[in-house]
């Protein structure tokens, strides 16, 4: 008798959990995104190309064409312009960035400098030699210092001076 007790209750038990408990949560879940739509804008007017030709405009100069020299600019560009002529140093195959001074000294009472190169290789300057990739010249050396006037040409051709140094390397 024990045994149909328990397995009554054991029956009775399981049929209150399988009621309809839980069923308005079910209920909420299934129709709470029933009446959303999202909304999606639509893509923008997509304007065709039209390609601009520069022969059409007098007063834009095209792009992909060489510009010519007027001759007020060509004889500005001479007059500054380094002589291409001569035989390069040794030195102007780097770039003045990667030269470093590591020593003065003087002989014969003309002061010359020990310039390191990037490779490690040590040369001797004195004033008026050439030094780095643009048309240096060397205009002075002092026991702190080399000063050098270099030559650059800007986009138009015209060639201007700019003085650059290299200080002494302390270690």
């Amino acid at each position: 008798m024990r045994l149909s007790y328990s397995a009554l209750l054991t029956v009775l038990l399981l049929a209150g959990c399988g009621g309809e408990e839980y069923q308005d949560l079910r209920d909420f879940v299934q129709n709470a995104g029933a009446d959303m739509r999202g909304k999606v804008e639509p893509p923008p007017d997509i304007k065709p190309y039209e390609p601009f030709t520069y022969e059409n405009s007098t007063a834009l100069p095209d792009p992909f064409k060489p510009r010519k020299q007027d001759a007020r600019n060509s004889n500005r560009a001479g007059q500054n312009q380094p002589n291409l002529d001569r035989p390069r140093e040794e030195l102007e195959d780097y770039p003045l960035e990667s030269l470093k001074m590591v020593g003065y000294l003087q002989q014969n009472k003309v002061g010359h400098a020990l310039i390191r190169s990037s490779e490690g290789k040590i040369y001797r300057v004195k004033a008026g030699n050439y030094i780095g990739q643009n048309f240096g010249q060397i205009i002075s050396i002092t026991e702190a210092e080399v000063r050098i006037k270099e030559m650059v040409q800007d986009s138009a051709g015209d060639w201007s001076e700019r003085e650059s140094s290299l200080q002494l390397l302390s270690d």
